[in-house]
């Protein structure tokens, strides 16, 4: 691939996004740095970065505009990120129907029509990628974080059947599904939570999951930089990932590789003492 590509980042005035454009423009790559205020990635543009003002949760029609506009910058737009994301903690009783919404709007649909947005482009140019993230959560889902998870759940399920839709015109799809990083995404204002807090889950395993996640803030295994860099690495085809393709999905982090595992093992055993009883439900052969 080109050793010089434009990179156009959602999410980019921190955590992993922010990660992504700086391992990108250290290697010589074009970024264009969106984010809903661009003051906090003034670093980006002091390293060569182009900045813009891209709020996720917009209209299509504005998302389209914006894309217009950034895409005259250097007149293409190879790799798109989706990282714009944020965790929200609350029981599913907790959070109301808004706080239920804005979560869904940023993790899932405002990825949806930023890929709507730039898909033309691609589409013309005949090549790109498109990232999004998912989680480990997207494989086992828990209290308090049980939205968040369904996001993320989601978007790897939009990532698998889009993949086969766009492949025709020479463009790769593949979904992120980082362990837990020291990205800041659960430090305060990053990890939102329900404005209602009930007491009656304090004792419960929504309880145990709150205090785990204030416990794991700035201790998380996964180390943002080399976690950036494999990112690079594959959407770049370059360094670890040189001469293989695009995958389906890029897996980060040991506790990521265990969560998912444990997973599946445990969905084969369900399969397993379920089976004969799946079979029964079918019209007996032939009919």
């Amino acid at each position: 691939m080109s050793t010089s590509l434009v990179w156009f980042i959602t999410g980019a005035s921190s955590g992993l996004g922010k990660g992504i454009a700086q391992d990108a423009l250290s290697r010589g790559h074009r970024v264009i740095a969106a984010a809903r205020t661009p003051s906090k990635a003034q670093d980006l543009k002091e390293a060569g970065a182009a900045l813009i003002t891209f709020d996720v949760t917009d209209e299509l029609d504005t998302l389209k505009a914006a894309v217009q506009e950034a895409h005259k910058i250097y007149g293409r737009i190879d790799i798109l990120i989706n990282s714009a994301g944020y965790i929200f903690e609350g029981a599913i009783e907790e959070a109301n129907p808004k706080e239920t919404f804005d979560q869904f709007n940023t993790n899932v649909f405002g990825a949806l029509n930023t890929t709507r947005a730039v898909l033309p482009y691609m589409r013309a140019q005949k090549s790109g990628t498109i990232a999004l993230f998912g989680s480990v959560g997207s494989w086992r889902n828990g209290p308090a974080g049980a939205l968040y998870c369904a996001t993320k759940a989601a978007v790897s399920s939009l990532a698998e059947g889009l993949r086969p839709e766009v492949a025709p015109f020479g463009i790769d799809v593949t979904v992120i599904e980082p362990g837990y990083f020291r990205s800041g995404f659960l430090n305060p204002g990053a990890r939102i939570q329900s404005a209602v807090r009930m007491e009656e889950y304090d004792q419960t395993a929504v309880g145990e999951v709150r205090a785990f996640l204030d416990q794991t803030n700035n201790n998380q295994p996964g180390d943002v930089e080399k976690g950036c860099k494999v990112m690079v690495d594959m959407l770049s085809r370059a360094g670890v990932w040189e001469g293989k393709e695009i995958p389906v999905r890029l897996v980060l982090g040991s506790d990521c590789q265990a969560g998912i595992r444990n997973k599946l093992q445990q969905t084969l055993e369900l399969l397993d003492e379920q089976k004969e009883i799946s079979f029964s439900t079918d019209y007996p052969k032939g009919e």
